[in-house]
């Protein structure tokens, strides 16, 4: 090879890297609708708001928290079986690899009392495949991911407890007594805490991310369940869903500061991009609310029947929600609450979660 034509094929290598990456950085979101008893996830194109993939094999999958690389999903199931029963095998997948993937739930610190398991399943974004299933005691709910992609905790309400999961080794490392009924967490930004809402209790565990251990509880309203952090995490709201409204709780004094009455009963919520709205689906009242955070003005759409799940997409200023009573998930503009469009799902959605599609170098030949 000439050195004219050596220098042009790394100028051309060069260029494909840039477009690489500047295709990847501008590339829509999907967002990932765990559909519950139907046993998949739905993979939505955020450009074109249409199912375009389905990951099957994901028995009673509720909870679900991409990782902060894009690269994997993780997918609780709420289907519980005997200690030392193993699932059924997913299609495509071998029996040594079936055996393989899963992992006794034996915990290095608390060990659970629980007498049955379920399983946890580490899903590839790009192919759907399951490449690790984890045992954990009891069922799974909800699923939270640390923001360093270390660690994904989930809530077991049956238990009262929350499991620990290393996500480099796989391990069960902590199985943690909560209060009653734990319903969802959310770890601080900079993953030295996490909150976990206790909807049997009334309260907010706070638990040292360090040592795995119980801090302190918080004091909310009735039946808390969702919550979200605000982007520097110095406020947690909380939903409320028996009385309807959403606690605004103090992460540095650890006291609830003020109370917000939205509607009759609550579900999802989430904080709209740049963090100044809180988005709150008032179920019974067939209505998405769009909370002002700084003047405190309420805007609301009316959402029939059931708004359920809700999810602020970043990178899209959408917002989408599920409804609890029809096999649908609206699209939502954060800006204005328009209606942008109505995606059939085929069953109910539950925690719904985005990801940024990661970036797949070009290979130049």
């Amino acid at each position: 090879m000439t050195k004219f034509k050596r220098n042009l094929a790394i100028v051309g290598i060069a260029v494909i890297a840039i477009l690489s990456a500047a295709l990847s950085a501008n590339a829509e979101p999907f967002v990932y609708v765990p559909m519950g008893g139907d046993g998949k996830i739905n993979v939505i194109d955020t450009a074109t708001d249409k199912i375009v993939s389905t990951f099957e094999g994901l028995e009673a999958v509720h909870g679900l928290a991409g990782t902060p690389d894009g690269q994997f999903l993780i997918a609780g199931s709420f289907t519980e079986r005997s200690i030392g029963e193993t699932p059924s095998k997913p299609t495509g997948v071998t029996e040594d690899e079936h055996a393989a993937h899963h992992k006794i739930p034996e915990a290095k610190s608390q060990k659970s009392d629980a007498v049955s398991i379920s399983t946890v399943s580490v899903v590839r974004v790009d192919s759907g495949k399951i490449v690790r299933a984890i045992d954990v005691p009891g069922a799974v709910h909800h699923v939270t991911v640390s923001t360093d992609g270390q660690y994904a905790v989930v809530v077991r309400p049956n238990e009262n407890e929350i499991s620990v999961i290393d996500l480099k080794s796989f391990d069960v490392v902590g199985n943690i007594a909560t209060g009653e009924l734990p319903n969802y967490s959310v770890f601080s930004p900079d993953d030295t805490r996490l909150f976990v809402s206790n909807a049997g209790d009334n309260t907010i565990s706070v638990i040292n991310a360090g040592t795995w251990t119980l801090e302190t509880t918080i004091d909310v309203g009735a039946s808390p369940e969702h919550i979200v952090l605000s982007n520097d995490g110095k406020i947690l709201y909380v939903n409320n869903v028996d009385d309807g409204s959403v606690s605004v709780v103090d992460t540095e004094s650890k006291q609830t500061v003020k109370t917000i009455k939205v509607a009759s009963t609550l579900h999802g919520i989430d904080l709209s991009e740049d963090g100044t709205a809180l988005f709150v689906a008032a179920r019974d009242d067939d209505k998405l609310a769009k909370i002002n955070l700084s003047s405190g003005l309420v805007q609301t759409v009316t959402l029939a029947p059931s708004p359920y799940h809700v999810a602020a997409i970043t990178g899209t200023r959408k917002i989408y929600v599920s409804s609890s009573d029809e096999d649908k998930i609206w699209a939502i503009s954060q800006q204005d609450l328009g209606v942008l469009r109505q995606i059939l799902i085929g069953g109910k959605g539950h925690q719904i979660d985005g990801v940024k599609v990661p970036h797949q170098p070009l290979i130049p030949y």
